[in-house]
């Protein structure tokens, strides 16, 4: 295994670098797959770990503290596909993992990820499902410690989190990319790690594990995979993942992509669209609004050009979605297949639902839809939270922002 820059092939074989030291290029992990063998598991955490960025697996064949776990379920949605007009319509369903999203596996190897290279203490935001999994998973890694950034209207959807090794931070009239800079930016001062979101390697890893699984599970080789996207780590996991099988000779073709976006917040599709290989201020949105809020990032600029070279290179698209069409989704996935999923989920459903009705996917296509969360109803919000409030183009504790609008 080894971890290089993808613009200038330095490596770095220790420490936490998501960024490359000598060019600022992203860095990635590579596998001797050689030496690759898939084990005998139903447990992903070992059958998959010849393909996690993880060193000296327990005598049960995982990494250390990484849970015991089992194939999330895939559906073969016959009902929903005869609706769409799709014979060998799947969907996977991430709604079955402990914290009601696919995030919950993302959590458990970037933790195992970040504690092997080094990182005990952290800075994270997102717009709930990932800070809710980091939550959840840390107590598996007593001596680490993650700082939460959250926008304000986002602060409802972080679950899990009031114990010792959270800290759990609010920002009044903030959006997702002004939390995200702000977690950053308080690493920087505290001495602390920001873990970076779609740049942390292990994050993309643990994500990817969802396809790998799905080739376990579908009984031919899948043509498209689909999911909703924001910074669209999940697919870009899955791209690499889907490669390193073919390499191994376990599936015989890579899966063409469809990142689907909403209409009100759709930066990456709008700069698909114009043809353009960068997020330009014209796709942007300042302050995305929509109702799948697990997606709602405005400007996932470095993360884009990434992507749209996956996209084109798969044979793929990225598409928005309307309301409307995300809200019939929802409907149709829970009347015919039983399942109650998230917006966000319904957006990838809505999405594959368009290119079908367009005649750009084959009737007989076999497609794996990823059903990336629910709305985890069961669980309260967390409480103890922090509350930083606007001061002068930043944040601070409120005694201390009120000081500042006084100077």
């Amino acid at each position: 295994m080894q971890h290089r820059c993808l613009a200038c092939n330095a490596t770095y074989p220790t420490g936490f670098h998501p960024f490359c030291d000598a060019c600022g290029g992203m860095v990635d992990v590579e596998y001797e797959l050689d030496e690759v063998q898939l084990a005998d598991s139903a447990d992903p955490y070992i059958r998959f770990a010849g393909l996690l960025p993880l060193r000296a697996p327990g005598a049960a064949g995982r990494a250390s503290n990484l849970p015991l776990s089992k194939y999330s379920p895939m559906i073969h949605a016959v009902r929903l596909g005869r609706q769409l007009g799709l014979t060998a319509l799947y969907l996977k369903d991430e709604t079955a993992l402990p914290t009601g999203t696919t995030k919950d596996r993302m959590a458990a190897v970037a933790l195992a990820y970040l504690h092997q290279r080094g990182v005990r203490a952290f800075t994270v935001s997102s717009t709930g499902n990932s800070s809710t999994g980091f939550a959840y998973r840390i107590p598996a890694f007593p001596d680490m410690h993650v700082s939460i950034f959250t926008a304000e209207k986002f602060v409802p959807r972080v679950q899990y989190a009031d114990h010792a090794q959270v800290t759990h931070f609010g920002l009044r009239e903030a959006s997702f990319v002004q939390a995200a800079d702000y977690a950053t930016k308080y690493a920087r001062q505290h001495g602390l790690t920001a873990e970076a979101g779609f740049f942390n390697p292990g994050r993309r890893e643990g994500l990817k594990l969802a396809f790998l699984e799905a080739c376990d599970q579908v009984p031919a080789p899948i043509d498209w995979y689909v999911q909703a996207v924001s910074s669209a780590m999940g697919v870009y996991g899955v791209y690499k993942g889907a490669g390193e099988l073919r390499q191994l000779g376990q599936i015989p073709q890579l899966p063409k992509l469809l990142c689907v976006q909403q209409a009100s917040c759709a930066p990456m599709v709008r700069a698909y669209e114009a043809g353009s290989p960068t997020i330009r201020p014209e796709h942007r949105v300042a302050q995305p609004v929509g109702i799948a809020e697990a997606i709602l990032r405005g400007d996932p600029s470095r993360a884009y050009p990434h992507i749209r070279r996956i996209v084109d290179q798969s044979g793929g698209t990225f598409i928005a979605v309307t309301e409307a069409e995300m809200r019939a989704a929802r409907r149709d996935v829970e009347a015919l297949e039983g399942i109650s999923i998230c917006f966000s989920a319904a957006a990838a459903v809505a999405g594959i639902a368009a290119l079908s009705r367009a005649g750009a996917v084959e009737p007989n296509a076999v497609i794996v839809v990823n059903l990336t969360g629910s709305d985890r109803p069961d669980t309260k919000p967390a409480e103890n939270v922090e509350w930083l409030e606007p001061a002068q183009g930043s944040w601070a504790a409120p005694a201390e922002a009120r000081k500042q609008l006084l100077l």
